[in-house]
């Protein structure tokens, strides 16, 4: 990491980039012990009171006193590293929404309250895809009362890693003392290549539906006790389907999963096997199926949502070409 000119190290940052990708070198521990550094990437999201926050690229927001800091400078966007289709923050933002719909919702300027009885975070989660028309303080009073009135804590979605997302949004949550919950990957990839994975014997026992029948539900396991809600929830986008591998007992699946065809994407979900049938090829044969029958639909890209930490899943689809777009943080009132 180069920030010298002249053999000199430089500070080359003001107040004025906020919201810019930045590279900073600081000054940790005891100089009189020896001078240590530690380097930050990451968008400066605010710089007040001798104070700079850079949020990196995985959520975490770093705090730098400016006393501290003995080089900076602004940096490139990161390179793409993704395989398959190219798509814009927004383009996907708009996609992945509309497959999974809540039961209602209220617009905030550009910013979309939304609320399922509390099934999923993505359903009962602000989605701020812009401006929410009122100074962001006020916007968040207001989320947490909309979200009392219906008995559920108040989560907002901020995405980083790509184009046009929300790391300055994530500190000013930050600062008026939300707390970062979970952080998921949005994963892209070619769908031809899916649909041409071969899992063997077992894509015969695959079985698709329109609707999620009670061996499905039973399978999925996102609730105790499953409400109308989740059926509304599970059943809502353009064109969905829903697929399952029986298991050896009556009305008991071994493997399902869920994708949902809207234009040139399918985005696939709810892909789980039961541990006594793992290892069998079943996620794989159950992604294939799906997979092809979005490419007659007239699908051609993919994508995902995974949490950063199910490796498991993360290795699955990694094989099959899933690559990282972004990442999403759902940040929840303290």
């Amino acid at each position: 990491m180069e920030f010298t000119a002249g053999g000199q190290l430089e500070v080359r940052l003001s107040p004025d980039d906020v919201g810019k990708r930045v590279s900073v070198r600081r000054l940790t521990g005891d100089s009189a012990a020896g001078a240590r550094f530690a380097d930050v990437v990451g968008v400066l999201t605010s710089w007040h009171g001798g104070v700079l926050s850079i949020t990196r690229k995985n959520g975490e927001t770093v705090r730098v006193d400016a006393s501290a800091m003995v080089a900076g400078k602004l940096v490139p966007a990161a390179p793409a590293r993704r395989r398959g289709p190219s798509a814009t923050f927004t383009e996907l933002a708009t996609v992945t929404a509309r497959a999974w719909q809540p039961l209602e919702s209220e617009q905030l300027g550009e910013w979309t309250l939304r609320a399922a009885n509390g099934f999923t975070r993505r359903a009962n989660s602000v989605l701020p895809l812009g401006d929410p028309g009122v100074p962001t303080g006020e916007a968040l009073a207001y989320v947490r009362r909309w979200y009392a009135e219906r008995g559920l804590p108040a989560y907002v979605q901020v995405s980083t890693g790509a184009e046009g997302t929300q790391e300055v949004l994530g500190a000013e949550l930050a600062e008026h003392g939300w707390e970062l919950d979970v952080t998921a990957l949005v994963r892209i990839a070619a769908l031809a290549p899916v649909g041409d994975l071969d899992a063997g014997p077992a894509e015969a026992d695959v079985a698709l539906t329109r609707a999620a029948d009670a061996a499905w539900m039973t399978r999925y396991q996102r609730f105790e006790k499953p409400g109308p809600e989740v059926e509304k929830v599970l059943h809502s986008g353009p064109s969905v389907w829903f697929a399952t591998v029986p298991g050896e007992e009556p009305g008991k699946a071994a493997a399902i999963g869920r994708c949902v065809v809207d234009g040139r994407w399918a985005g696939f979900a709810a892909v789980e096997v039961d541990p006594a049938h793992r290892r069998r090829g079943l996620a794989t044969a159950v992604m294939a199926v799906l997979a092809r029958k979005a490419l007659d639909e007239g699908a051609s890209a993919a994508w995902l949502q995974v949490e950063a930490d199910n490796e498991g899943a993360r290795a699955l689809y990694e094989g099959m070409g899933f690559a990282t777009h972004h990442s999403y943080h759902h940040y929840r009132v303290a």
